[in-house]
């Protein structure tokens, strides 16, 4: 490494952690990296503040570019994450989806890496983030990155199991992934696929996953389904529980038995198919299928239909809950139906919904089971059945316990039928064996009775269900609780019995009765932790999901426990990789509590040992002081006992038996119970049974005063061995049915007791609570009840107010007596340490699985039901309260302690109503929300899925019972989830400006409270930088509440944390924070701003007022540097007359520096609005950093300064020098409305009074410089400007009034309009009467410029409902004055309004005809008529001569820069626009329409294009109206109105507008080209600006960010294509010829892109050449439609400009545009043959050196001969083509003849096409007149006679015509030949061929004159003159040329004479051509000519074109 590398790296090392790791060098990146992998390893604290700070910082980290930097990112990360706990899960998302996005197709190594990521962050319990990430991860394109991603969470399911991470979120990302193309992806969902198999069964993923899959995935599964056996056991935990499994560890252990451990062998819990499908509504449906009339129907049928359909419904997997109370109502009448079927049906249908409902059903089974049980004496077997299956299922699903069926067994086992005595037993034997142990353990004391009554029934069924459920019950827990019930059995029901238990005899119930304590055979100990060994050996080696398969490698399932084995307990890791394996413990034995029975004599003889016989006898003695002495001696003999625990339950027994709990001598008792209590409080472990024995007596002496002392210490002692839950549990029922009251009042005092020494962590709260509630509080007797009282006072005391609420419903004078208890035991929570521990372990199980208070939760999901839901969101506001009021019943009702399960949803139903209309309502939900989060506890956080953002919005709220309804919401909030956690939340509403000044204050109070209240104080730094924009706010009361806030941040978080928080601060906060917290020492680095601060801020005294000079909080600052502080610190002056020596240095310096401005820049971050807003924070440290750059820094401190006397002093500055900084004015006049604007939001009126005297000055001045505001910057002042013309001062009111009305000289009226506009709506009166009365100001003045937003009228018409008379009359003023400029039409413009409104509007307008008629107006709405008719009438010159119409600036075509022609230059030194001013607008037709968008603005020409988009609407639907017409006489000026405005719209649009314009204007131009007419109509001239301004937005750069702009660019391509499609096509062809040429560099947007002039060029080259390719595609079906001539003029001039020696270079460089025109060129020499050459009458053949096009039409022919695509005439490339024709004696008559042939095909195939016809009949008879003995009917042997027919006919016709003259105007021309009427008088009159229509190319007459006016050259212009300056020689050589060709044509043909014969002189007449022979004009007569007759009379148009130009004068 190099020595700068070296220092690099060292350098880097003092940076901060965020510098480091997103350093622009990799190597300092990696250097971070692994110093913070390495800080993270030695962070041992999990709660260590560093890992606050490093969690941001993965985000992106690990997705860094650079591979090696990204994998050791991932190593810092693993090590963060071992190094963390749950808190950690908050940054889970970000990092996991950066992970997702940049890892997973990164090495191998760095996959590896990323999956031991995503599992840590699984193990610290971000599961349901993990899978969010998977379902991203899996839709990658990228099968490289699937396959990892399956992979992860199929180790993250095999090593965490089921219950972590949930299988149904893998179920449903499966379905795709078996269709996805990579055969690894398939493969790998294949083995995650059997992976769930393991865990949650193969039937479930079968019926969920098997209907979405095809077959042959399913046969492929269905193979690998065989290979899994057993089931899965989880290798890993979670973080929380491997914290629990250390604490346990470190606790001492109560005996070597480890009790507190868990059992090895302990299986995943089984998953359930019913928790992984979704919820199935149907009540719903139900109500749709007609149930309720079908179940009330006379016929069966019906009946038994509708509950069909109810079984059809419930026999989904899972059923969502709601309300079937009324369905079960129903259902139990159904049963008991006296039709058979419709029984069974509703029995299975009960059924059904047990099976779907589950626990939701549990209250209807309870109702439904009697009559169930009762139905059972049906004989029917198909009811039996039923009954029996549904009962079956009723327990199964959980509906039922037998718990809850004892009463229900009870009476139906005395059922008088037998059948259903017999039955009910057999279902309990079901019910017992489906139970579990413990379960049966509880309830065969109940049950055993029943059955032994049973078994003497007198029906032998009976008698046998009964030992059946008697088996049942001594299968489940063994014979020995059966002992006593079974002695009164005789012999012979004993052996029935024994053999039907089948592994139990007389003999082995002896010998289990006489194991005394021993309970049933204990579990294998070893195999757990075999399985587990071997599972933490194989986690260090990650699989695939692919090794699953069998062809990968086979599918072991987990091992089964092993018998033998070691039980030692691995060493757990925290830090391990994959975060270690689960610690292995050995089972806990089920200890059996009831006692069984024992004789005296058998606890003599096992006590022989250890007690003495004698002290046994004396015990019994009748004698008390023999017993006395007796129990003395027991008690030293059990105190030298060393093997006490052996003896311990045998010693309890013999002290309840003798002398017995009937002893009447107090001291004998007293000795006993200090026994009992001795033994307790010795032994290892008390066994709970002695406790039973012993319970019953004690508490009857704690009752006695003189031994309730020594019981209360014995139940003490209980307590500690076994737990206070046990004995409290079992003193309930004692206390609760003893008659002794004593016994209750005292038992409930030592329970107070109890819980001092215990706390509540082990006692069943809601047990206790309701003992409370329900026995002491309800007795009669006074000591009971307060003894009550003080029992819960005491929890108060532990558990806190949420006792208050399970207590709601006690009498009041037992809730007043509770509230004065709870005074006396304050809530302390979990600070109140408990004096005693307990030594059994199931009892710190228990306290340790217990919550955080005790107290039991509800769950309510089966209450929020879809109905619920649904009416929260009901647009009926009374529906939606009722719903909120009925959660706030369900919170009561369930003490307001909650589950979280199922409240998702419910907080997203709340949600919605934060943002309600009604806000009460919202008020309401804010205190449901709260109530929930107290009700919910800490799992709030994770259920509400970020609600706190949107209850945090309700503090923008101005009224202020909202903002106390949602700090009552925090208040809420922040007692269960700390302050830490709402951290986020609250720095996003600080921030927001929506949370207004007083929400924002009530914030920063709130939080000022909570603050000190942090568990990491360094949580609150990030609420640091929203705190100190706040010192910056307008609002004193919000910088008050700021300041306090970020005092007690500072205290809580110390001065250093607080100055590293300010680091990225601007200077003016930064300044603000310093002066406020007094601080001292902030680094100078730390920004530019930074160092302004002197190490010493505090501000001396002012002389004058004695306070801190500019200690406000609203003074924002300045970033001039220390100067600038040391300035402001210095005493305030009276006078500002005194300057001080630094300000005469300053004025020494220009005032503005405008050398780095960028107004552009500002200007891109300017919102475009037109309402106004309150200033934000940023916005104002915007602008203080503006005028400190760009303003001398003591003019910027005097305008920045709080001080308004040196604010007017800054102002006057500016004053003075504003005529000879008018420049800079200019460039910085978007900072100086943005400082007038804020000086607008302020109060003070000398300094606003001074800014209205300096604004019309500085309007003026812009005014007179021709500078237009741009949109930013009338978006920066005038909403501020308008919204404050309401000022309470009527002097600022109208100096505002003349101002706004001044702004029309530097903004455009119809731009202002909307401004006006929107000040109409503001809450402020005064300001909505100002704006009205400018809304007439602006139509009286400016009327013309803001018709097309007279829409906004409605606004002001509105405004004549209001109440107060002042609005009325300024809103009915303005109406009026529309009134008077528009007429009635102003009615169409108000929008609906009230009938009042109308009358009241109705007679003003009359008022206001009058009054105009009075002075002579005129009548209303003359103007606008008037200037109608005048820019109709007489255009637009006169219209603007007249001054009623303005100047047009764009309606011609000027190739000026497409920016000057729009709204938003781009470049910096602007030219000032002059006053744009637009024609009327509100178009009646089309033709006004067509003026406003040849005048209008974009945004009002969108009128305009409206009609005229209508009008071409319906001539597409009537092509034969008379608006068609029209239309067609105005297409090209249509068209070129259009194409003006396509360049303003879209600047418009960039400007910041919307794309509106531009739709129009695109949409527009595609309907005008979609009618062939129109777009025939076009001129050349205007087609070339249209396609050029097309071609040039297809390129722009700007258009594709702009709003829709996808969209545009495809309008654009359309409209190109349809373009091309129906234009002119010579037109189309020339244009896109010439702009082959480089663009003018003017027609170029400035700025675009920094391309270079040619590479812009070449893009536009390729473009054209496209719609070239598109062209010549399809020319050989219109050659016919296209003028040659003109084109190979196009040519022509594109060869001549480039020259040859540049051909050369380009063809070498293969030029596109070259390359294009020799393809056309090509393909018209193809199509056309020789007779191309006869094409050339605008080529300027003589000139010399020879025109290039030449030499190209020699080569094509040439070549094309040469492939036999053509015959060539004669030899080609001759030298001159003047010899051509002379030269071509090879021409044969067969190649004519094939050419003639395929004319003719052509010409009928016109003929026989229905909109060709016309065309095709007069080219047919050209053919019969050129060739006259040519038989054209011997070409129609095949057609029928009809169209021979119509052929003769045709031509007939045509004959007719041309005698009487009409086939000139008639006819329409394919290829029109050059304008000439009149023939020279040297030749003979033309024929029709040859003579063009005028109609048919009306441009070419008027193309110089409009040349001319354009003051452009048109081709066509140059090539005229370019003919013209032709010499006399060349007209001699040409005439000469025509001679030779027809004579050498003549010889060579003589043979085909009789075939074809030309006729030159169709009309009769004869050339005069005196130079040739007889013999030559006879052949001339009688021959055909050389070429056809289209190049002849292409030579002859020549000639006349030469003749009419006046070179012919020699013919």
């Amino acid at each position: 490494m190099s020595t700068e590398e070296e220092k690099l790296l060292k350098e880097a090392k003092k940076l901060p952690w965020d510098e480091r790791l997103l350093h622009k060098n990799w190597k300092v990146r990696n250097d971070a990296n692994i110093d913070l992998a390495s800080v993270c390893d030695s962070i041992m604290d999990p709660k260590d503040p560093r890992l606050k700070e490093f969690a941001p910082l993965f985000k992106k980290t690990v997705a860094d570019s650079n591979a090696p930097v990204q994998e050791k990112a991932l190593d810092a990360l693993i090590a963060f994450l071992k190094a963390a706990d749950a808190d950690a899960s908050r940054y889970a998302k970000e990092v996991c989806d950066s992970i997702v996005a940049k890892c997973l197709t990164g090495r191998p190594k760095t996959v590896e890496k990323a999956q031991a990521a995503f599992l840590l962050w699984v193990e610290l319990e971000a599961a349901e983030v993990f899978l969010d990430a998977m379902e991203k991860a899996v839709k990658n394109k990228v099968a490289k990155a699937v396959v990892p991603a399956i992979d992860v969470m199929f180790q993250a399911l095999s090593e965490f199991g089921s219950k972590i991470v949930p299988p149904k979120r893998i179920l449903k990302m499966l379905p795709e992934l078996f269709d996805h193309p990579d055969q690894n992806v398939r493969a790998s969902s294949k083995g995650l696929t059997l992976e769930l198999c393991r865990w949650i069964g193969k039937e479930p993923v079968k019926s969920i996953l098997f209907e979405k899959m095809r077959d042959t995935m399913k046969k492929e599964l269905e193979a690998e389904l065989a290979n899994v056996t057993g089931s899965a056991k989880p290798t890993r935990k979670i973080r929380a529980e491997q914290d629990k499994e250390i604490e346990m560890e470190a606790a001492p252990e109560a005996s070597g038995a480890s009790p507190t451990e868990e059992t090895a062998a302990e299986a995943a819990p089984e998953i359930d198919e019913y928790d992984l499908v979704d919820p199935v509504d149907i009540l719903t449906p139900l109500e749709k299928s007609g149930f309720w009339d079908g179940v009330k129907a006379t016929k069966w049928s019906e009946r038994r239909d509708a509950v069909a359909e109810l079984t059809k419904l419930a026999s989904t997997k899972k059923i969502a809950t709601g309300d079937f109370s009324e369905v079960c109502r129903t259902l139990k009448k159904l049963v008991t139906d006296v039709n058979l079927a419709v029984s069974v049906e509703a029995v299975q249908a009960i059924g059904n919904l047990a099976k779907g409902l589950r626990s939701h059903f549990a209250s209807n089974s309870r109702f439904i089971l009697p009559v169930l049980l009762e139905k059972l004496k049906e004989k029917k077997p198909t009811l039996a059945d039923a009954l029996t299956q549904t009962l079956q299922a009723m327990h199964k699903s959980g509906c039922l316990s037998l718990m809850d069926v004892i009463e229900d067994v009870k009476v139906a086992v005395k059922n008088k039928v037998p059948l259903v005595r017999s039955l009910t037993l057999n279902w309990v034997t079901s019910c017992i064996e489906t139970s579990n142990k413990p379960t049966v353990l509880k309830l065969h004391k109940e049950y055993v009775p029943i059955c032994m009554e049973s078994l003497n029934d007198g029906t032998p069924e009976v008698r046998d269900a009964a030992f059946a459920a008697l088996a049942a019950i001594a299968k489940m827990v063994g014979m020995k609780p059966l002992e006593r019930s079974l002695e009164k059995l005789d012999d012979v029901r004993k052996k029935k019995l024994s053999e039907m238990i089948g592994s139990s005899s007389p003999g082995a119930v002896a010998a289990s009765s006489s194991g005394g304590g021993s309970g049933p055979a204990s579990l294998p100990t070893g195999g757990g932790s075999s399985s587990i060994h071997e599972a933490d050996n194989g986690a260090m080696v990650r699989r695939s999901a692919a090794s699953m398969l069998s062809g990968k490698r086979p599918v072991q399932a987990a091992p089964a426990a092993k018998k033998g084995g070691g039980t030692g307990k691995p060493v757990t890791s925290k830090k391990a990789d994959g975060g270690g394996a689960p610690k292995v413990s050995a089972p806990v034995e089920t200890e059996d509590v009831e006692p069984s029975d024992m004789s005296l004599e058998e606890i003599e003889e096992r006590l022989s040992t250890a007690v003495k016989a004698d002290t046994i006898t004396q015990l019994k003695s009748s004698v008390w002081k023999e017993r006395l002495e007796a129990i003395g001696m027991l008690k030293e003999e059990v105190e030298n006992l060393s093997d006490l625990d052996q003896y311990a339950e045998l010693l309890v027994r013999l002290l309840c038996a003798v002398p017995g709990w009937s002893e009447k001598n107090v001291q004998v008792q007293q000795q006993v119970i200090e026994v009992i209590t001795h033994i307790a409080s010795t032994v290892k472990r008390f066994l709970k049974r002695c406790v039973v024995l012993c319970l019953l007596g004690i508490s009857e002496r704690v009752a006695d005063i003189k031994t309730r002392a020594h019981a209360m210490k014995c139940l003490t002692a209980f307590s500690e061995a076994v737990g206070p839950g046990f004995v409290f549990d079992r003193l309930y029922k004692i206390m609760k049915e003893h008659k002794n009251p004593k016994v209750l009042s005292e038992g409930i005092l030592w329970m107070v007791s109890a819980v001092e020494d215990f706390g509540v962590s082990n006692i069943k709260l809601k047990d206790l609570i309701d003992f409370c509630k329900d026995i002491g509080l309800q007795s009669s007797t006074a000591a009971t009840r307060n003894s009550t009282i003080k029992l819960i006072g005491i929890l108060h005391k532990y558990v806190g107010p949420d006792v208050k609420g399970f207590l709601t419903d006690v009498k009041p004078a037992l809730l007043s007596a509770l509230d004065a208890e709870y005074e006396k035991n304050p809530y302390e929570g979990p600070a109140v340490a408990p004096k005693r521990t307990i030594k059994a372990a199931d009892a710190m199980l228990a306290a340790s699985a217990s919550g955080s208070d005790g107290l039991p939760r509800e769950d309510i999901s089966s209450k929020i039901g879809p109905t619920l839901l649904k009416n929260i969101a009901s647009p009926d506001w009374k529906v939606r309260m009722e719903s909120i009021e009925s959660i706030n019943k369900i919170l009561e009702e369930a003490h307001k302690r909650i589950q979280p399960n199922g409240t998702i949803d419910l907080f997203n139903a709340l949600r919605g109503r934060l943002s309600d209309s009604n806000k009460n309502l919202v008020m309401a939900t804010l205190s449901t929300i709260g109530a929930l989060a107290a009700a919910m506890g800490p799992a709030v956080e994770k259920t509400s899925k970020g609600i706190l953002a949107d209850v945090l919005k309700c503090l923008g709220d101005n009224k202020k019972q909202m903002r106390e309804c949602t700090l009552s919401t925090l208040d809420s909030w922040i007692a269960v989830t700390h302050l830490d956690k709402m951290v986020p939340y609250i720095a996003a509403a600080l921030a927001d400006p929506k949370t207004g000044s007083e929400g924002r204050k009530d914030l920063f109070d709130w939080l000022s409270k909570h603050i000190p209240k942090l568990n990491d104080s360094s949580e609150a730094l990030l609420l640091l930088k929203p705190g100190a924009s706040a010192l910056m706010d307008k609002s004193a009361e919000v910088r008050k509440g700021a300041e306090t806030f970020l005092g007690e941040i500072l205290k809580a978080c110390g001065q250093e944390a607080v100055i590293k928080g300010l680091k990225d601060l601007p200077g003016p906060a930064l300044t603000a924070v310093a002066e406020k917290l007094k601080l001292n020492c902030i680094p100078d680095d730390f920004s530019d701003s930074g160092r302004m601060i002197t190490t010493s801020i505090a501000p001396k005294p002012s002389l004058k007022n004695g306070k801190q000079a500019l200690n406000s909080t609203s003074d924002r600052g300045s970033k001039a540097g220390g100067k600038a502080v040391s300035s402001r610190a210095a005493p305030t002056r009276a006078s500002t007359a005194v300057t001080s020596v630094q300000d005469l240095t300053y004025q020494s310096q220009p005032l503005f520096n405008i050398k780095d401005s960028n107004k552009d820049e500002r200007e891109r971050y300017v919102a475009r609005k037109f309402k106004y807003e309150d200033p934000r924070p940023e916005q104002i440290q915007d602008l203080e950093y503006d005028l400190l750059r760009h303003v001398r820094e003591d003019v910027s401190r005097r305008l920045l300064s709080t001080d308004f006397k040196k604010q007017v002093d800054g102002l006057e500055i500016l004053q003075k020098a504003l005529q000879a900084s008018s420049r800079e004015v200019v460039e910085l006049i978007d900072v100086l409305l943005r400082w007038f604007a804020l000086r607008f939001c302020e109060n003070n009126t000398t300094v606003l009074l001074k800014v209205l005297d300096f604004l019309p000055e500085l309007f003026d001045n812009l005014k007179g410089q021709g500078y237009i505001l741009t949109e930013a910057e009338a978006s920066l002042f005038f909403p501020c400007l308008i919204e404050k013309s309401g000022h309470n001062i009527e002097k600022v009111r109208e100096k505002m009034r003349e101002l706004i009305k001044q702004t029309v000289g530097i903004y455009p009226s119809q731009r202002l309009f909307p401004f006006v506009v929107e000040g109409i709506r503001s809450k402020n009166n005064r300001t909505r009467i100002e704006c009205s009365e400018l809304v007439g100001f602006l139509i009286d003045n400016h009327g013309a410029e803001i018709i097309g937003q007279m829409k906004s009228l409605q606004v002001v018409a509105a405004l004549t409902g209001e109440r107060d008379g002042e609005t009325r009359k300024a809103a009915l003023n303005t109406l009026a004055t529309a009134y008077k400029n528009f007429g009635d039409d102003v009615w169409k413009y108000v929008g609906k309004i009230s009938d009042a409104q109308r009358s009241m509007l109705d007679d003003r307008f009359k008022w206001k005809a009058r009054e105009m008629d009075k002075r002579r107006e005129g009548r209303p709405g003359d103007a606008r008529a008037a200037l109608r008719r005048s820019v109709r009438e007489n255009g637009y010159e006169a219209a603007e001569q007249s001054g009623e119409a303005f100047q047009r600036s764009s309606i011609s075509f000027p190739s000026m820069a497409r920016e000057h022609m729009g709204y938003a230059e781009t470049h910096m030194e602007r030219p000032m626009m002059a006053r744009h001013q637009s024609i009327p607008m509100g178009p009646t037709n089309w033709r006004e329409a067509l003026d406003i968008i040849a005048l209008g603005q974009p945004d009002q020409s969108v009128e305009g294009m409206k009609v005229i988009c209508h009008e071409l609407t319906q001539a597409m639907g009537d092509a034969e109206s008379s608006v068609v017409e029209d239309l067609v006489q105005e297409a090209d000026k249509l068209v070129s109105c259009l194409a003006v405005m396509v360049p303003r719209s879209f600047n418009f649009s960039l400007s910041g507008a919307s794309s509106r314009s531009c739709k129009y204007v695109l949409n527009t131009l595609m309907q005008t080209f979609q009618i062939k007419r129109l777009a025939d109509a076009v001129r050349e001239q205007t087609l070339d600006n249209l396609i050029t301004e097309l071609l040039l937005w297809l390129l722009d750069e700007r258009v594709s960010p702009m709003d829709d702009g996808s969209q545009l660019l495809k309008a654009l391509n359309v409209l190109m294509l349809k373009i091309l499609d129906n234009a002119e096509r010579t037109s189309s062809f020339v244009v896109l010829i010439n702009l082959l040429r480089p663009l003018d560099p003017a027609r170029w947007p400035a700025l675009v892109s920094p391309e270079t002039l040619p590479t812009k060029n070449q893009k536009f080259s390729d473009l054209v050449v496209k719609c070239l390719i598109k062209l010549t595609k399809v020319l050989q079906q219109t050659i016919n439609e296209v003028d040659l001539d003109r084109i190979l003029q196009s040519i022509h001039l594109y060869l001549q400009e480039l020259g040859m020696e540049e051909i050369r270079r380009r063809a070498g460089a293969d030029d596109k545009p070259l390359r294009m025109v020799k393809t056309v060129l090509h393909e018209l020499v193809k199509l056309r043959g020789t007779a191309i050459k006869g094409h050339l009458s605008m080529v300027p053949i003589d000139m010399e050196p020879q025109p290039i096009i030449l030499a190209y039409i020699d080569l094509n022919l040439q070549t094309l001969a040469a492939a036999r695509m053509l015959t060539p005439s004669g030899p080609m490339g001759q030298a001159h083509w003047g010899d051509t024709a002379s030269n071509s004696p090879s021409a044969t008559t067969h190649s004519a003849e094939a050419q003639l042939k395929q004319e003719l095909a052509a010409v009928f195939k016109k003929i026989g096409d229905k909109q060709t016809c016309t065309i095709g009949m007069y080219e047919l008879y050209r053919i019969t007149k050129l060739y006259p003995q040519v038989d054209i009917f011997a070409q129609l042997n095949n057609a029928s006679e009809a169209f021979r027919t119509y052929i003769r006919d045709g031509l007939a016709q045509m004959e007719k015509n041309v005698v009487a003259g009409r086939l000139t105007s008639t006819i329409p021309m394919s290829t029109p030949p050059p304008i000439a009427s009149v023939t020279s008088p040297k030749f003979a009159p033309m024929s029709p061929v040859h003579v063009k229509t005028i109609n048919t190319r009306p441009d070419n007459n008027n193309t110089h004159a409009e040349d001319d006016a354009n003051g452009t050259a048109s081709p066509l212009r140059v090539q005229a003159d370019y003919s013209a300056g032709q010499t006399a020689s060349g007209v001699l050589a040409l005439r000469e040329r025509m001679r030779s060709m027809q004579a050498a044509a003549a010889m060579s043909n003589m043979d085909g004479v009789a075939r074809l014969t030309a006729n030159l002189n169709m009309n009769g007449g004869a050339h005069h051509v005196t130079e040739q022979t007889n013999t030559e004009v006879q052949v001339q007569h009688l021959s055909a000519p050389p070429m056809d007759e289209r190049a002849l009379s292409g030579l002859q148009a020549r000639m006349e074109r030469l003749k009419s130009s006046g070179s012919m004068d020699s013919f």
